[in-house]
């Protein structure tokens, strides 16, 4: 399966420090503009799918705000509670380019259909 860069939002909508959820097809994702780079997840919490979008940013790392568990944004895992580092969140890689945030999705997740 291939992927493909789909542009979501612009920069300047997001702000820094915080969530934004934007729908591509029928996923919906959870972008975070950290400053220096804009991270991508998916917007469901492991746990109970709370959104992560809503959730509190600290350092790398968003707090859900459904139950408080902390998922890394880099990487997608669970910090926080221990004991749940077998869970993850699945992460997009993303680029800016004039202004435009873009997310790297699989095909079949791009789908209007």
């Amino acid at each position: 399966m291939t992927d493909r860069w789909i542009r979501v939002a612009r920069y300047e909508q997001l702000p820094e420090r915080e969530g934004r959820a934007v729908r591509v097809g029928e996923k919906e994702i959870a972008l975070f503009n950290l400053g220096d780079r804009v991270l991508a997840t998916d917007n469901t919490c492991p746990h109970q799918q709370g959104p992560l979008c809503d959730g509190i940013v600290t350092g790398n790392a968003v707090v859900c705000p459904l139950h408080g568990w902390k998922v890394s944004l880099e990487d997608g895992c669970v910090q926080r509670p221990a004991g749940t580092e077998e869970h993850r969140v699945r992460t997009y890689p993303t680029q800016v380019v004039d202004g435009v945030v873009a997310v790297q999705l699989p095909v079949a997740s791009t789908s209007l259909t």
